[in-house]
């Protein structure tokens, strides 16, 4: 059997996958609710896709790898949408350029919310009349996909509210974080040499997740890691602001020569979404402009600032494979997207030091020092699936952890995001690490 981009739970039978089906679809929608029309055509730059589009390309995930291979003489919906809605698949055929995915006024969010409808019908249709297991696992990788169009529904409305003069707010209102309280001081937390093993089990047990992985988190293999510690959490604004106060952004000597170039070309002086007017530092954040928190760790990075920010304190980043080990017994817990505060917290009080560290998973993705290279014994599957995860292994940056805006049921210690080094309209952030001594 050809190999898959995903690994389907043993313990995910068909009516589990129906519910879970109509649950991440619903999330999808609910995401899209505060938003106009005009809101929902808009694009704010190439990187970034109109709701719209999402809303219509998740669709068409489904539409495209499993309603045609599961339902003979399957009819699409609208014969054009194989082009306007393919991201970047060129074996299904060729897509609609990224960088002008705003200009498709036509089909309107009605009809793409009724394209919407019309995959759903036939595919829960399909779930209950049962289904082969090889589409079973491409089911599952579609949620798994659309949890991760629901994360950059957001990111991308979060940059195109900020285009705005008017710095209007996706919702006015966002929940109060869950704790609202100082975090404790930055301590290290030890980890020995040795050999390890990193990737995705072969069988799911906690806290791998419910057994779902994606194949660029496979195979598991062993490394070798020197001793290390690492950063008892994040680092925050309040810490990012001594980095600045000490002329961080004008000292070359602190940055990667890209880094540098980017530094100049692209007039950084601070983090993504902060703003200055005569006072205090404000931060354009989903729940519109506010003053910036100094407790929270810092958000919208790029590597190159990550980079800088741990030369500066005297660190570095943590490899993914020293992360995923410092993460392997971890708790997945923490401030995700369903906590509607949709912003990072500042971490839970309490003793720091040698425990383990704190806000692994949920407030910011946090920056690795590796490439996103192919693990040992990688192989894409074959087909248009193959093109999921394996072409992107160039020229990308690790990341791990998941964010404030990222699903809880989405991450697990061997989940590996991947960006370019200058993104920074993600919920990306820092933790330090260093050689142990």
């Amino acid at each position: 059997m050809d190999p898959s981009p995903a690994s389907i739970s043993p313990r995910l039978d068909a009516a589990s996958l129906a519910w879970r089906y109509r649950a991440v679809r619903a999330a999808t929608e609910r995401l899209a609710e505060p938003l106009s029309p005009e809101d929902c055509a808009a694009q704010s730059m190439p990187d970034a896709s109109p709701v719209k589009w999402h809303l219509a390309h998740t669709s068409w995930f489904f539409e495209t790898f499993v309603l045609e291979a599961a339902v003979p003489g399957h009819r699409p919906f609208d014969p054009a949408f194989r082009a306007l809605f393919n991201s970047y698949y060129n074996a299904v055929g060729e897509p609609h350029a990224r960088a002008r995915r705003g200009l498709l006024t036509r089909p309107g969010l009605d009809e793409v919310r009724a394209y919407r409808a019309h995959v759903d019908r036939h595919l829960i249709a399909g779930l209950e009349r049962g289904i082969a297991r090889d589409l079973a696992a491409v089911v599952e990788l579609g949620l798994h996909h659309e949890q991760q169009h629901q994360e950059l529904i957001l990111t991308d409305v979060k940059h195109l509210l900020s285009q705005s003069p008017l710095r209007p707010a996706y919702r006015s209102e966002l929940a109060p974080p869950a704790r609202p309280q100082a975090p404790p001081p930055l301590g290290w937390c030890r980890f020995e040499a040795g050999i390890r093993c990193i990737g995705a089990p072969e069988q799911p047990s906690p806290p791998a997740g419910p057994g779902f992985h994606f194949d660029n988190e496979a195979p598991r293999h062993r490394v070798w890691l020197e001793a290390f510690e690492l950063a008892s959490r994040p680092a925050t604004n309040r810490e990012f602001l001594a980095f600045l106060a000490d002329g961080g952004y004008a000292r070359p000597e602190l940055w990667l020569a890209e880094g540098w170039d980017a530094v100049r070309a692209l007039g950084w002086v601070a983090p993504g979404y902060w703003e200055r007017r005569g006072g205090p530092w404000l931060e354009f954040t989903l729940g519109g402009l506010r003053p910036l928190d100094p407790d929270a760790p810092v958000s919208h990075l790029s590597y190159y600032e990550a980079d800088a920010f741990a030369r500066w304190a005297g660190a570095r980043l943590a490899t993914e494979a020293e992360w995923e080990v410092a993460a392997a017994d971890a708790a997945l817990d923490g401030n995700f997207v369903e906590s509607g505060h949709l912003h990072p917290a500042a971490a839970p009080s309490g003793r720091a030091g040698r425990e383990a560290p704190a806000q692994l998973f949920g407030d910011v993705w946090e920056w690795t020092a590796s490439p996103y290279t192919a693990y040992p014994g990688y192989r894409a599957a074959a087909g248009a699936l193959g093109e999921y995860n394996g072409k992107f292994m160039c020229s990308q940056i690790v990341l791990r952890g998941g964010s404030c805006l990222t699903p809880a049921g989405h991450v697990r210690a061997s989940y590996r995001n991947f960006f370019p080094a200058a993104a920074r309209w993600q919920m990306s952030g820092v933790r330090l690490a260093r050689d142990a001594s």
